[in-house]
């Protein structure tokens, strides 16, 4: 008689010690009385492919990926998403049974899934969405955007030439704006969104004049460190409606857990309260 193998799963990167992710599978395997392990795995840069090659073997069925091998780990990969290759990294590893590995990004669907539980009004087609920032996050925003029928995206970044080539490869409804404007352009948009590190706890404050804040904007920080940010309170001052960024964290969460364990968990408070804590 073959006992079944106890599915594990881990997030990688370097370092990783920082990451809240074994606090939510935690949550998530007990509340559900699930078997299963999520470890941290710190993997040096000279070992990721072997380390990927082997943990299939060794009873991993996944793992989410961090900084520094979002992109990477694209290269390694057997099978590739077309959203993961939209957006240029892959947060999420799926180890199929045929040996194959199939790499996914999901920041999108939970940056989405976050608006849509904490901003219930949020009406995408309602007008443009300004986006802070072109880095991976901010791809992966812009590709979700687009995709839900946000009309328009001003796009500006400290760095324009990393701004225009974001809006190459996303078409003609993405404009940018130099940084220098970046105050200028929230006027008139429906939606706001900054992912970069500014006002993050240890990072330069989010300095873009915050004026043409209007009630009825959706404003919304990937930043959760603080949950709070400057440009989240200045927006509640304003009348907007907010979304901090900690819904991002455990809604990109969903689908691997969903794939790995077997089973699609809740989001909710006391998840909230247990990756806080």
């Amino acid at each position: 008689m073959t006992l079944a193998r106890i599915p594990l799963a881990a997030v990688i990167g370097a370092p990783v010690a920082h990451s809240r992710s074994p606090r939510l599978f935690a949550h998530w395997l007990r509340k559900y009385g699930l078997p299963g392990h999520y470890i941290p795995m710190e993997v040096p840069a000279d070992k990721l492919e072997e380390t990927l090659r082997l943990l299939p073997d060794l009873g991993f069925v996944g793992l989410n990926v961090t900084i520094p091998y979002k992109e990477r780990v694209m290269q390694i990969a057997d099978v590739v998403s077309d959203r993961a290759t939209l957006i240029g990294a892959a947060n999420t590893l799926i180890f199929q049974q045929d040996g194959r590995i199939h790499a996914d990004n999901t920041d999108g669907y939970g940056f989405i899934e976050n608006l849509r539980q904490n901003g219930p009004d949020w009406q995408p087609e309602a007008g443009p969405a300004v986006v802070f920032g072109a880095g991976g996050a901010a791809r992966a925003v812009i590709a979700s955007l687009l995709d839900v029928g946000v009309p328009e995206i001003r796009l500006s970044n400290r760095t324009r030439h990393r701004a225009e080539a974001v809006a190459q490869d996303f078409g003609n409804r993405v404009e940018v704006h130099d940084w220098v404007q970046a105050g200028n352009i929230i006027e008139d948009c429906a939606t706001v969104v900054n992912t970069t590190s500014l006002g993050m706890a240890g990072k330069p404050e989010f300095r873009v004049p915050l004026d043409a804040l209007e009630p009825g904007m959706l404003v919304t920080d990937l930043v959760y460190t603080p949950l709070r940010t400057r440009l989240l309170r200045t927006a509640e001052e304003q009348g907007c409606t907010t979304v901090d960024g900690l819904g991002m964290l455990l809604h990109q969460a969903v689908p691997g857990f969903e794939r790995w364990f077997g089973m699609r968990p809740d989001v909710d408070e006391s998840i909230r309260a247990a990756v806080l804590r």
